[in-house]
């Protein structure tokens, strides 16, 4: 399992924003432009241009190598760090799940993989169980991105259930 830190408070408020969320996991494999970020995003390039920069400021994502656009224009594509995975942010508020919702509300329902499942555990098992679906998360994270196959995000919450005390 990878080692994980407490967040400072600087990077915490970095990743406290969907938007920027959203930035890591554009340009999670694939550098991307500023320009490039704010058309996927549909968005104003001048806005995303102040998230972009807090998020390479606390090393979130890193400039590459500078390049020439279409038209001759200088470039300056970021590449995520995937220092967010290493990180616990002690204020787990609802920016996640609101970047999930965001994100899923894009893409059709017919291909949305869902799924709900309802467990009475003891303890023990309970932490074996957390333990295994961590170990599992980690092992996938680690392996290298093919650039040829089809982008996938897997969103996981586990809560315990209001409606059966």
């Amino acid at each position: 399992m990878a080692e994980r830190r407490q967040a400072t408070d600087e990077e915490a408020r970095a990743l406290a924003s969907a938007l920027r969320l959203r930035i890591l996991r554009i340009c999670l494999s694939e550098p991307r432009t500023n320009q490039e970020i704010a058309q996927i995003l549909g968005r104003d390039p001048a806005s995303i241009l102040h998230h972009t920069r807090t998020l390479v400021r606390t090393g979130f994502l890193e400039r590459q190598e500078e390049r020439r656009g279409a038209r001759g224009a200088r470039e300056v594509p970021y590449l995520a760090t995937r220092k967010s995975w290493l990180l616990d942010v002690a204020e787990r508020d609802r920016i996640m799940l609101d970047t999930f919702l965001e994100e899923a509300g894009l893409v059709p329902v017919a291909e949305l993989d869902m799924t709900r499942l309802g467990l009475r555990l003891p303890a023990a098992q309970m932490d074996e169980f957390r333990s295994r679906l961590q170990d599992l998360l980690e092992e996938f994270s680690g392996r290298p991105d093919d650039p040829n196959a089809p982008a996938w995000s897997l969103f996981f919450a586990l809560h315990p259930d209001p409606n059966r005390p």
